[in-house]
């Protein structure tokens, strides 16, 4: 069927922008199944081009508004960003087949994009997805069963449900003939019993014991790069908010410090600021977590967790394994360098290694540093490595606005239920955050403020289905479901072919 290219564009446009705004900071979570529905119902009989140009359109209506952020650093890069992720939509939209076996062929193909969205180029960019509107809706227990990818397929399910059933009452107002959208009604039954069975499954199991923990915010100026800020600083900032727990009751077991508020370029354990954390350890009686980035050779740097015991000692160091492409490294520097000014990103952070697990006298840690809490597999990794807490120490201090701060906490909420966790997050200038196992935020800083978030988490050593099996059920049931789609909507073409 020949649509006018406006029919196509502006209805895609539409449905991108609709699951923006499930998004944080926005967080309409009912309106990400309404768009899935609107490019649902629009890919029904276009011809390919028409279905990549939808699909496309619509991946730039929603990546422009939940990829806003970053524009901030480098605009058009951030253009260049947008249109290449939108490229995921764009070949969903593409294997989606016009007519029969359209609603598997759709589910399928549009969560098998993410997932491949969610781990390339350079590692992936979960930022921006659609399971991140869904942490604030009734549906965040289905992470415990499937992790992100799972939330994904429940959008696109139900935007087929909500699809079928709209052309089902088009046809009925225009004919007035009876008939049950029977699709629509099935599509829209799996993703309420999957709803149930999330609810009633495993998450993490009761508390084996509890932890007083302190997430230290030394607050600030937001929208300036690490570069651009005062490091002395921010740690004075830290080591000034923490100095007052002393007197608290019950005094924490647990202090956390955001990542990279200690900025070296000497060895840590030749620094003044190693000497004021121990002394700080020991003054409080608690282990202390603090983000450390120490310079090392040929324009690279490392940027590490440190664990200080009661005792004033270092007892355990862990260093960040998903860094932040054209953040904390350039890939292809010396390609990239022929197409823009790379200044702001000087030196590229080493790749560490590791589960994430750190072991401490507070407990079993699971440590997810800042970007990697988007990552299903850093928390998973921790977890199945014996971490009973999730911890996040990060920094979002660049970031002008809010949206990526509350993605993080929208993050922080679906890992959490995914791992069955209780989580604590730290960030110098916000948001800080307490989260338990099934999801519930229980304490939000407020950004730029000095502020201390103090409060009782549970450790626990249950499993989940997610942390059990990770993604592979959700993959095989997405590619069937395209496989299936694709199938049906091969045999009805050949059905209708003149002989």
């Amino acid at each position: 069927m020949k649509v006018r290219r406006g029919g196509v564009v502006l209805p895609s446009l539409a449905a991108g922008v609709l699951l923006a705004l499930s998004l944080p900071p926005f967080g309409a979570w009912p309106v990400a199944f309404v768009g899935a529905a609107l490019l649902y119902w629009r890919l029904r009989g276009l011809r390919l081009r028409a279905r990549l140009l939808a699909g496309w359109v619509a991946g730039i209506g929603c990546f422009s508004i939940g990829l806003y952020w970053a524009h901030g650093f480098n605009w058009y890069g951030a253009v260049v960003l947008i249109l290449l992720e939108s490229l995921s939509v764009a070949a969903a939209a593409t294997a989606t087949p016009p007519g029969r076996g359209r609603a598997p062929a759709f589910i399928g193909a549009s969560t098998l994009a993410e997932a491949l969205r969610f781990g390339w180029p350079f590692g992936g960019l979960p930022i921006g997805g659609v399971f991140l509107g869904q942490s604030n809706g009734p549906l965040l227990g289905a992470a415990r069963l499937g992790g992100p990818l799972l939330l994904t397929a429940i959008v696109w399910a139900g935007g087929a449900a909500l699809g079928e059933i709209g052309i089902w009452a088009l046809a009925w107002r225009r004919r007035h003939v009876f008939s049950v959208p029977w699709l629509g009604v099935a599509a829209l039954v799996l993703v309420v019993l999957v709803g149930i069975a999330a609810d009633l499954a495993p998450d993490g199991g009761g508390a084996v014991r509890t932890l007083r923990v302190a997430a230290v915010q030394g607050g600030g100026v937001r929208g300036f790069g690490q570069f651009e800020t005062n490091q002395a600083g921010v740690f004075g900032a830290e080591l000034a908010a923490s100095i007052p727990l002393q007197g608290t009751r019950p005094r924490p077991g647990l202090v956390v410090w955001p990542e990279d508020v200690v900025a070296l370029t000497a060895p840590l354990r030749e620094s003044v600021d190693a000497a004021h954390l121990s002394a700080l350890s020991k003054y409080l009686d608690a282990t202390v977590l603090a983000g450390v980035t120490v310079t090392q050779p040929h324009a690279t740097f490392r940027n590490e967790i440190v664990a200080w015991s009661p005792a004033g000692h270092i007892v355990s160091v862990f260093e960040k394994v998903h860094r932040v492409p054209f953040g904390e490294y350039v890939p292809f520097r010396g390609f990239f360098s022929h197409l823009a000014p790379l200044a702001a990103v000087p030196r590229d952070a080493i790749p560490g290694r590791g589960t994430g697990l750190m072991r401490t006298p507070a407990g079993p840690l699971g440590v997810l540093v800042s970007y990697e809490v988007f990552f299903a597999d850093r928390g998973r990794s921790s977890v199945r490595a014996g971490a009973q807490l999730l911890v996040v120490p990060t920094n979002t201090s660049s970031y002008s606005s809010d949206q990526m701060p509350s993605q993080e906490v929208a993050a922080d909420r679906v890992q959490a239920v995914e791992e069955g966790r209780d989580l604590v997050q730290a960030a110098p200038t916000g948001y800080s955050s307490f989260v338990t196992n099934r999801g519930a935020v229980l304490q939000r800083s407020r950004l730029s403020a000095r502020q201390v978030l103090t409060g009782t988490v549970s450790l626990r050593t249950g499993a989940t289905l997610y942390e059990r099996f990770g993604d592979l059920p959700t993959l095989v049931l997405a590619a069937l479901a395209l496989a299936a789609g694709l199938a049906v909507g091969l045999a009805a073409q050949r059905a209708i072919a003149p002989i």
